[in-house]
């Protein structure tokens, strides 16, 4: 552990700066994009990069790098069954990506363009991703994830996206099952550290699946079931009053007397209060990592690090789409995650 968690604070050491990001936000091209990353700890994954250079293939080079990490730290704590359980959320955003595509109607090939398969060849599992990228159709790809204990989630998934129309609600359902095994993966743990950090990060997932139940008009049933079970700081009484609340507005001043407070959005429409409570819930959990660092020789802070990366990859992602599609740096740079 002594050596993981050393590891841990140099790493946290290279995380991108803010400046950095503005550096890169202000890249004319991708070449240019490219060519300021150069002089990071990416520079290895641009240069495998084939050009011409696309967000998609950059994100998914940067999520191949992140992969690596997680599999590195999970070595030098000699195995953990809650890194394992984060690590999975790579191959769940594969299949998040193979799902879509084909409710979507995508192509074989528009949807293989979205996958990377690093993540799978370190841990050798890539069988569950490539049964479901060449499955037929919908049916097919929820029979085979039946025998990995999750089909029957799809199914709600994809019969909820049939009545609503929000192809958002598949990414929830997947979530749902990743966080359910982050929180049977944390029963067992004796560091109060990392019960807390992952409490918090649990509490927050509830919240934001409320939050989207409520704007999706779902019956209290159906929010329910998209909450994941777990003994937390936040009380069942709590989400059951955000779940009962007449409008999303009212859904979150329950949080007013919460430790969540701060991340009560202001007053109104529902999508500007959605996309705001959503950043203050970036902010709020990114601080809650970087406050692991107070605490030497624990296994949450080796978690803390490879989730700050998690959101340094969004980031990078975040500004490479922009670069390519000239969005401004203003814009990108008001929904990046740093600490400075």
């Amino acid at each position: 552990m002594t050596y993981a968690t050393v590891k841990a604070y140099s790493l946290k050491g290279k995380l991108l700066s803010k400046k950095t990001f503005q550096t890169l936000a202000e890249s004319r091209n991708l070449d240019e994009f490219a060519s300021r990353l150069n002089s990071t700890s990416y520079s290895d994954y641009i240069r495998k990069i084939p050009k011409p250079y696309t967000s998609n293939n950059i994100e998914i080079s940067f999520r191949g790098k992140q992969a690596e990490l997680y599999y590195m730290m999970m070595s030098s704590v000699g195995g953990s069954n809650l890194l394992m359980a984060y690590y999975y959320k790579f191959i769940f955003k594969n299949l998040k990506n193979i799902l879509k595509g084909k409710i979507l109607g995508k192509t074989q090939s528009q949807i293989e363009s979205t996958i990377g398969l690093r993540a799978e060849e370190l841990i050798q599992r890539r069988d569950v991703t490539l049964k479901a990228l060449t499955s037929k159709n919908i049916e097919e790809v929820i029979s085979n994830f039946k025998s990995y204990n999750f089909g029957n989630d799809v199914e709600k998934a994809i019969m909820l996206y049939n009545d609503l129309g929000e192809i958002g609600v598949v990414d929830t359902y997947l979530d749902k099952i990743l966080y359910q095994n982050l929180a049977d993966s944390i029963k067992s743990k004796a560091d109060l550290n990392l019960l807390k950090l992952f409490g918090t990060e649990l509490d927050l997932y509830n919240i934001t699946n409320i939050v989207r139940g409520k704007f999706w008009n779902l019956d209290e049933q159906s929010i329910n079931d998209l909450l994941v079970s777990h003994t937390s700081s936040t009380s069942d009484e709590l989400l059951s009053k955000m779940i009962s609340a007449e409008n999303l507005k009212s859904s979150f001043m329950e949080l007013s007397k919460t430790k969540f407070s701060e991340i009560i959005p202001s007053e109104a429409d529902d999508i500007v209060m959605i996309n705001e409570f959503e950043r203050k819930f970036d902010l709020f959990l990114y601080d809650s990592l970087l406050k692991e660092f107070a605490n030497m020789f624990k296994l949450s802070t080796v978690v803390s690090v490879v989730r700050l990366y998690d959101y340094e990859i969004r980031n990078l992602s975040s500004i490479s789409y922009a670069v390519e599609n000239n969005i401004s740096s203003d814009l990108v740079m008001s929904k990046v995650i740093t600490s400075s």
